[in-house]
This record gives structure tokens, C-alpha cells and sequence, in this order.
């Protein structure tokens, strides 16, 4: 139907969730609790980097990280904390946990079974979604293969214990951020699907009868960017294709289960810094793209905050996303149509084109062998580092037009970021609580009881058994967040992925300053009688890579040696990476909000080293009063997203290495 809903009825909206969640898990509840007083009709649940790469609070690579970008979540007290005052069974929560996924599970049944709920009431999500991990935000802790397996155990124990459960969201929206273009979100996010999917069928805990209803429970969680006509094809492209691969590739004949079921945050990459108001009609096109087209609605929305890009957003400013919503839903007449789109030459010729790009890649990785093949190999990363390659090269020589970026950049200063308040801190106060918390909460339990639950839950591992029954054990015995990931770390060991920086020369824009910057790097490297070393480096447990592997790669196109491990690096790991390498200039990135404790621990281990001299410079989400206090103890400078020419960072580069050489400095380039 195409005209008004039958009866002049309204379409019931979308679920709304606000992702958040920081400091502690009673912060946390309180949070919850005022923005479901507020209409907000679903828990989106953020997780700290401990908690989400398995490590407790207390462990030497949780420091600077407890609380910063999420809840943490070390044992069964901190999610009845997280929950009380909320009855679990009568709420739909979304958890984005992802390798320690069958654990935050555990955990949350738990919690409902002490509310007094069975897991046959529970219904809401868990992300668990590993294979995107390897590609983008790197809180994969296991190799691919052991990795697949935990999400097939959940996968299993859901459709049979939890039904209302989605045990997945494929995740195409990680993937839109390390650079996928349309079509290969398309691609890559359904050969996960396949991956997961094929997993789930062969490892023989679910007949041949039950996978119709594996293929219900799963759901996806999409990106909405600012190419409006373009996201709204997308979408529509993800149903029709995900309706054509569950009837050919899994034999499903009920067309509801073969429903492209699918959640959406809108695009975080396109926020800026720049005048960030801009955001905010960047957000309403978006979230418009993914509830305009009724046969393509997305089930949930949740929404950035305007101040993303600037840092950690405040209760005020996650209101303002949910009324975003609200507005949309309630104000407007959207939901009292039929899909609008229906009918369109222009949005059906772009659609097919698509998928037709997106099934030539998809064969590409069926060659390859699927995608974790794909994956091990290197391919997919190295893909979507030339995507985002290309996309920053559109920007940097505008063009690409980012409003307040690299175009119409005149402006009045915001009253919105004027003063000190205007972004969320935590206290750092916050770890040191939840760390005697922790102890406290070990000091309380059995020793015995926790040693036999993680016998079991080793046993499983070894043995292929499914995880979820040993784990909820574990659970209520009282382990931890990190004795879990341990435990299973001594099984299936740690796992370090391609990092996707050998793509080549991608030397876009203007050849004349590209030129240029090549020359001042040659003649630095011949005036300091080698060449230039940059060692890029991501100290703690912030697995957001795009940045340091766009400047790994800028940097070696202009002529830099440059070392790129990927992420995770202890400050000690680091300082000997410098040393060992014999590095002009060391570059960190840090996007969670630790920049201040991480670089202190950096420039000590550097310092006991002899290398106090060495010049380093600092990327990440950083406020200005931030940058001041790092300049001042000894950070040679700092970038954040605003900083968007990457010929002049580099340029600046060169001059901060022969500055520190005793050199004449270049100047701008």
C-alpha cells in the first residue's frame, strides 16, 4: 500500500534508545532511569574498554580506561547495580559487547534470574558481532576461528533458551567508519552474516529444522551517512538482498523470518568539531534516510549527541537526540503512510546498482574462501583502509564539501561550547572507586566456587561444548570479567590482525605539495644522515585505528619509515618499540578519553629509557584545556578531528623532528 495507513491508524514508531553509560554502574542506573522517565523505550548499554576487551579494573592495560567510554562491568554486583530499580524482564536492552559477548549475557541473565525472571522473558540484543572487530574497532580479544565459535555457542543457547532475544548484530555500522563505501558495507556486512550463519549450521547444535528461526533472531545494526538519497537505496539494497540470500542460501520459505530485521546509530565519523551545531541537521537528515521508506524501516534508532566529536556528551545533550526522535515520530505524518519510495525509476536503478556492486565484491570474498579467509588474509582491511584513503584525500582537497570543514568555515563563535561544562568529564575518581569496589567484591565470594565454575568453563572450551551454561555458572559463582577472558585467553590464545597500511601510494590532491613534502623529508633524512623514522603507536585499550592508520599511511607516502603495530601497546611496549627502532618522532592516538594518564605513562617509560628528547605528537578527541596542560608537559603537538589537512600535520612533522635536530624549520607547506 502506498497511500495512507488503512483507517487513518499511525504506524507504531521505532524502539529509542540513547547509547550511554559511563563512570560506574550506579551512575549508569541513574542515567537509565531518568532518560526512561523521559520516553526514551529502550536501554542502548555502553561498556567501558575493559569490560568490552576482557580485562578487569585492575589490570596494568584497564588504566586511564575504567569508565571512560562506557560502564564497566567487572562481575554479577556491578550488573545488578547497573539494573536495579529496573526490572529486567519487561525491558528491551542492547547491549554493544562484542568478544566478551557471551559473558555480559551471562551476566545479564543472571542478574534477571536474582530479579526473580526466567531467560524466556528477556528480549533485547547483544552486538556480537566479532568479525567487524578485526576491521574497525579492534575489541577482539581471540583469533577469528574460536572467536566465530563463541558467537555460534550464543547463538545456540538463545534461539533455544532466549527466544526473544537477537543473539547478533552484524554490524555494517563499523564498517561505514573504517571507510566502507555503500557497496561494500553491503558486501562485507552479509558475508559476515554467511560466515556466522555457516557457523552456526555446521557446528551441529541446531537441526536442519531450526535454522528458520536462527535466521529470525538475526539482526543487524547499520550506518546512516550523510548521503541521503544514496542510504535510503542502501537500505532498501540490505532488504532485498538479505530476503533473496535467507530463501536461496538457507531455505527459509516464511517470509517474516526472512525480514532484514536492523537497528541504526547514525553516522559518528561525519560529526565535527567544526562547528558542531552542524550536527544536529546532520543527525535529523540521517536518522530521515532510515524511517522514510516503510518497507525498509529500521526497527530501532539510536542517535548521536551533537558534541560527539567534541567529547564525552552530557545528560542535556542525549535529551536533545531522544527528542530528535520524538519529534519524528510523533510531530510529523511519517508513519501515516505507505512507503513513499515505491515506485521510483531513480531509487530503483540506484538500488540495483548496489547490489550489483555489492554481489561482484561478495564473490570476491566467496573466492578468498568466505570471510574469515578474508579477514586472516588481510584483504578486507586493506580494502576499507583505501576506501577511508580516498575518502579523507575527497576532503583534504575539498572535493569532498564538509560544511564548517573545509568550506564555509567563517563563523560565530557557539555559544553551545562556551565554557568548561560543555562536555561530560569523568571524575577520575571513578577508577579507583570501581577498583576497591572490585577487590571488595573478591574479598565477598568463594574461592572454591569460583575456581569449579572456571574448571567448567575451561572444559567447555577444550572439549567444544557450548559456552553459555558454564559461563552463567560462572556468573553466579562470582568470576570476573577478566578470570573469564583469561580462562579463555589460556585456550584459544590472543590474536593481532593486519593492520591494512600496505596499500601503496595514494597520493591525492595537490601534486605540488605533495612534491614538496617529499623533498623537506628527503633533505631532513640526509641532514640527519638517515632516514626518518616514525613510530605511530596506540597506547591502552582504544581500538578506534582509522586515524593512525590514515597518518602510518600519509606519513610513508611522503617518504617516512614508518612502524605501525596496530593497537593495544602498554607505555613500556611502546617506549622499547622506540628504542629498539631508533624513531625521530613517536605519534600516538588515543580517541577514549585517557589521552592525559596514558601520555604521562608513555613519556616515564620513555624517560627511564634516555629518550625524555624524543619529540612526540597526539591525536585523538582532545578538549582544549587537554591540549594546553599535554603542550605543557612536553607534547610537541596535538591533532584532533578538525585537523583535516594531512599534508601540513606532516609537514609539521618534519619540522618538530628537525627542531629537535637542531635544524632550521621548513615552515608551512
Amino acid at each position: 500500500m502506498t497511500g495512507q495507513a488503512k483507517g487513518g491508524r499511525r504506524d507504531r514508531p521505532w524502539l529509542m534508545r540513547t547509547y550511554s553509560g559511563h563512570s560506574s554502574a550506579k551512575a549508569s542506573n541513574e542515567l537509565y532511569r531518568k532518560n526512561l522517565a523521559k520516553g526514551q523505550t529502550g536501554l542502548s548499554v555502553a561498556f567501558d574498554l575493559p569490560t568490552q576487551t576482557g580485562y578487569d579494573a585492575d589490570h596494568p592495560l584497564a588504566r586511564g580506561e575504567v569508565g571512560r567510554v562506557g560502564v564497566p562491568i567487572c562481575s554479577i554486583a556491578d550488573m545488578e547495580t547497573l539494573f536495579e530499580g529496573i526490572p529486567i524482564a519487561q525491558m528491551n536492552t542492547s547491549m554493544t559487547i562484542n568478544a566478551t559477548a557471551p559473558w555480559l549475557l551471562a551476566l545479564y541473565v543472571a542478574a534477571a534470574e536474582r530479579q526473580g525472571a526466567t531467560p524466556a522473558e528477556l528480549h533485547g540484543t547483544t552486538q556480537n558481532d566479532i568479525i567487524k572487530e578485526y576491521l574497525s574497532r579492534g575489541t577482539y580479544i581471540f583469533p577469528p576461528r574460536p572467536s566465530l565459535r563463541l558467537t555460534s555457542d550464543m547463538i545456540a543457547y538463545t534461539v533455544r533458551r532466549i527466544p526473544k532475544w537477537n543473539p547478533i548484530n552484524v554490524c555494517s555500522y563499523h564498517l561505514q567508519e573504517a571507510g566502507a563505501t555503500p557497496v561494500q558495507e553491503l558486501a562485507y556486512a552479509l558475508s559476515t552474516a554467511i560466515a556466522v550463519l555457516d557457523a552456526v549450521r555446521d557446528a551441529g547444535e541446531v537441526d536442519a529444522a531450526e535454522i528458520p528461526a536462527v535466521v529470525a533472531r538475526i539482526s543487524f545494526f547499520v550506518n546512516a551517512g550523510i548521503r541521503f538519497v544514496e542510504e535510503c537505496c542502501k537500505i532498501r539494497a540490505f532488504t532485498e538482498m538479505w530476503d533473496a540470500l535467507t530463501a536461496e542460501r538457507y531455505g527459509v520459505t516464511d517470509g517474516k523470518s526472512r525480514r532484514f530485521r536492523y537497528g541504526v546509530q547514525v553516522n559518528s565519523l561525519g560529526l565535527t568539531e567544526q562547528q558542531p551545531e552542524n550536527n544536529v541537521q546532520r543527525i535529523v537528515l540521517e536518522m530521515l534516510a532510515v524511517v522514510l521508506s516503510k518497507s525498509a524501516r529500521a526497527r530501532a534508532v539510536q542517535l548521536p549527541a551533537w558534541n560527539e566529536a567534541l567529547g564525552l556528551p552530557r545528560p542535556w545533550d542525549q535529551q536533545w537526540s531522544l527528542r530528535i526522535q520524538q519529534v519524528m515520530a510523533f510531530e510529523t505524518d511519517l508513519l501515516e503512510y505507505g512507503d513513499i519510495l515505491d515506485g521510483s525509476p531513480v531509487i530503483a536503478a540506484k538500488v540495483d546498482e548496489l547490489i550489483a556492486g555489492a554481489r561482484a565484491e561478495m564473490a570476491r570474498i566467496e573466492e578468498l574462501g568466505g570471510m574469515v579467509e578474508a579477514i586472516e588474509s588481510g584483504y578486507v582491511k586493506r580494502q576499507l583502509v583505501a576506501s577511508h584513503t580516498a575518502r579523507l584525500r575527497a576532503i583534504e582537497s575539498g572535493e569532498q564539501v564538509i560544511v564548517g570543514v573545509n568550506a564555509f568555515r567563517e563563523s560565530e563563535v557557539s555559544p553551545l561550547t562556551t565554557g568548561s561544562a560543555s562536555i561530560l568529564k569523568v571524575d577520575g575518581a571513578a577508577e579507583r572507586e570501581q577498583i576497591e569496589r572490585l577487590r571488595g567484591f573478591r574479598g565477598r565470594r568463594n574461592p572454591d566456587e569460583v575456581e569449579l565454575a572456571l574448571c567448567g568453563l575451561v572444559e567447555a572450551a577444550k572439549n567444544g561444548a557450548n559456552i553459555m551454561e558454564p559461563s552463567i555458572r560462572c556468573a553466579h559463582a562470582g568470576v570476573t570479567t577478566g578470570e573469564w577472558a583469561e580462562a579463555l585467553r589460556d585456550v584459544f590464545g590472543d590474536y593481532r590482525p593486519a593492520t591494512g597500511i600496505d596499500i601503496g601510494s595514494h597520493s591525492l590532491g595537490d601534486p605540488a605539495r605533495i612534491d614538496e613534502l617529499r623533498r623537506r623529508v628527503r633533505e631532513t633524512s640526509n641532514a640527519v644522515g638517515r632516514h626518518l623514522r616514525l613510530l605511530v603507536a596506540k597506547p591502552g585499550l582504544d581500538g578506534h585505528s582509522n586515524g593512525a592508520e590514515q597518518i602510518a599511511v600519509k606519513a610513508r607516502d611522503a617518504g617516512f619509515e614508518v612502524i605501525y603495530d596496530g593497537i593495544r601497546l602498554t607505555p613500556a611496549q611502546i617506549a622499547v618499540a622506540a628504542m629498539e627502532e631508533g624513531v625521530h618522532l613517536l605519534g600516538l592516538s588515543v580517541l577514549s578519553g585517557s589521552h592525559l594518564g596514558l601520555v604521562e605513562s608513555v613519556l616515564a617509560e620513555l624517560r627511564e629509557r634516555g629518550l625524555g628528547a624524543l619529540p612526540i605528537v597526539l591525536g585523538g578527541i582532545i578538549p582544549d584545556d587537554d591540549a594546553d596542560e599535554l603542550r605543557a608537559r612536553g607534547v610537541a603537538a596535538v591533532y584532533t578531528p578538525k585537523d583535516v589537512d594531512m599534508n601540513r600535520m606532516i609537514g609539521e612533522m618534519v619540522d618538530i623532528i628537525r627542531e629537535t635536530s637542531g635544524l632550521a624549520p621548513f615552515g608551512r607547506v
